[in-house]
């Protein structure tokens, strides 16, 4: 194969590796993956007979499984493998993150639920393990944004139209996009680190 990192299993492997190690300084995570890639096209050079699926599982089982090579590099910087939470954790939070905006609209309850939803969702993402500084920092911020983005979709609504219960309704669903987008990433990070962390 003229080029062995571009083998699906091998794409694979890095992928966890890379998913395993979003903590790292982005330059020494690059370097990282640059030497297992140099590392594997070398030990599919030498490899004697052809550079089929079994010789690219093996020259991966003796380089070690992701989380293994991620936990010494991890180990090297003072930092450690983050640890995904159980999907029912994750999707607690997600929720609570994800109902804050919406639950505005129950009637005579909605302002004390809103409110309680948004900052029990948001202790639980500043104490989670699984989701790197960055990635709280991001989240954080989408959420923010709803605070502005809904009245200024409410404005708009109302120099297109009239500003009644569907332009509401409208303005609350533009200002949640951000928030939706939140989750989603969150989400979508989650779900990564549980498969890069699986056992093989």
């Amino acid at each position: 194969m003229s080029n062995a990192a571009e083998h699906p299993l091998v794409r694979a492997h890095l992928a966890a590796v890379e998913r395993c190690t979003a903590s790292l300084p982005p330059e020494r995570r690059r370097e990282l993956l640059a030497d297992l890639r140099e590392h594997v096209q070398v030990a599919l050079a030498e490899h004697d007979g052809p550079v089929d699926d079994d010789a690219v599982r093996h020259v991966l089982d003796e380089l070690g499984s992701p989380r293994r090579i991620a936990d010494a590099a991890l180990a090297e910087e003072g930092r450690t493998c983050p640890e995904p939470e159980s999907g029912l954790r994750t999707a607690t939070t997600l929720t609570l993150l994800a109902l804050a905006a919406p639950l505005l609209l129950v009637p005579v309850l909605g302002p004390y639920l809103a409110p309680a939803a948004a900052a029990t969702g948001a202790v639980r993402l500043a104490r989670s393990p699984q989701w790197s500084g960055r990635e709280k920092k991001h989240a954080a911020l989408l959420l923010l944004g709803t605070l502005p983005l809904t009245p200024l979709a409410a404005f708009a609504v109302s120099v297109v139209g009239a500003l009644d219960q569907t332009g509401m309704l409208l303005a609350l669903a533009i200002g949640f996009c951000p928030a939706l987008l939140a989750v989603l990433r969150l989400a979508r990070s989650a779900g990564r680190l549980r498969s890069a962390t699986a056992p093989a």
